[in-house]
């Protein structure tokens, strides 16, 4: 998926700075990513650490991570439920054709009309594994990230665009959301970050907040209606149902959510992927983590997150840097 944020392609070098501190065997460690997104960093390490523990307060990352990171097991037969799933009969009353697609009348042009209909179909029979968590989250994920392939938008949902893009006219085909099978097992949660810190404990607490005012809520909204498939009536041109506001967000409100983070961890160390343009600087970062223990930073330059070419307003291709922050914390 393009997602803001998205430590695909720092992956490895968080990676490799993580163990510079920690150390390069993890097999006893239990590492939490505590604002999850897709899942990219908790999966480089699943396979390396005792446990993972996954958190995010966005419902369609708990999905994903709820795929993941917590199946670790073989799912019997799962390509013959994607192939039922994809031989669906289109579905004309559905919750996302009837909001979110032209062809229903409602202005909204998310999804061509035949992409509309055949997610509320395979979304609907989903529901009937939920008492198969694992293969309900395994074939959800699925479709999450299947159905943003085809949206008619500049990766983010805070807009659809007036007319179908090309990747928007294909018709949508449900590919597998393939996790790694690992021999432990690992926690995923759908919390405030500053909530659930105060009920786990670990060894390394990997932090990735949001960096600016964007709201993440409005920017995946559509993601988080797919994944919840609840009906609600959608509000104004885009289709917004009520959604979170990170306090990470909040010009004044951030410094004191992460300090209060950094306080309430119970874990030795502690990493903080910032980048230069965020809310915080890199003083503010430096002076709460000094509190707490032995600082360091490490940077790294890399290209901007760019959307999507079809909106000219952020291919603006660009350098910024990734501060990762470090804290061994005195427990």
């Amino acid at each position: 998926m393009n997602y803001i944020g998205s430590k695909l392609k720092l992956s490895s070098w968080l990676e490799s700075e993580i163990k510079k501190v920690v150390g390069s065997n993890l097999k006893d460690k239990v590492f939490c990513d505590i604002f999850a997104g897709t899942g990219i960093v908790g999966r480089t390490f699943k396979s390396e650490v005792k446990k993972v523990i996954s958190n995010d307060l966005e419902y369609f990352s708990f999905v994903l991570n709820k795929n993941y990171i917590a199946n670790h097991k073989e799912i019997k037969d799962k390509q013959r439920y994607i192939d039922e799933l994809n031989s669906l009969d289109a579905c004309h009353d559905g919750f996302i054709y009837q909001n979110y697609c032209e062809g229903s009348g409602s202005g909204r042009n998310y999804f061509s009309d035949k992409n509309g209909k055949k997610i509320d179909a395979i979304r609907q029979k989903i529901n009937l594994y939920k008492d198969d968590t694992n293969l309900y989250y395994f074939l959800l994920a699925s479709l999450i990230e299947s159905a943003d392939k085809v949206a008619n938008t500049a990766s983010v949902y805070g807009a659809f665009l007036k007319h179908l893009k090309k990747s928007a006219q294909k018709e949508m085909v449900l590919e597998s959301a393939e996790f790694e099978v690992t021999a432990n097992s690992h926690e995923v949660y759908n919390l405030d970050s500053n909530i659930l810190i105060k009920k786990i404990s670990g060894d390394i607490l990997y932090l990735d907040p949001p960096y600016n005012q964007r709201q993440y809520s409005a920017n995946y909204h559509l993601l988080n209606t797919i994944a919840k498939y609840e009906k609600f009536t959608p509000k104004g041109k885009t289709g917004l149902p009520q959604y979170n506001r990170s306090s990470f967000s909040k010009s004044g409100e951030v410094l004191k959510s992460f300090e209060e983070l950094v306080k309430e961890a119970e874990f030795k160390y502690i990493f903080l992927s910032y980048n230069n343009e965020g809310l915080m600087s890199q003083k503010d970062v430096e002076s709460i983590m000094k509190k707490y223990g032995r600082y360091d930073l490490v940077t790294k330059q890399y290209q901007r997150y760019k959307a999507d070419k079809s909106d000219a307003r952020v291919h603006k291709a660009d350098k910024t840097f990734e501060y990762l922050h470090i804290l061994e914390k005195r427990i």
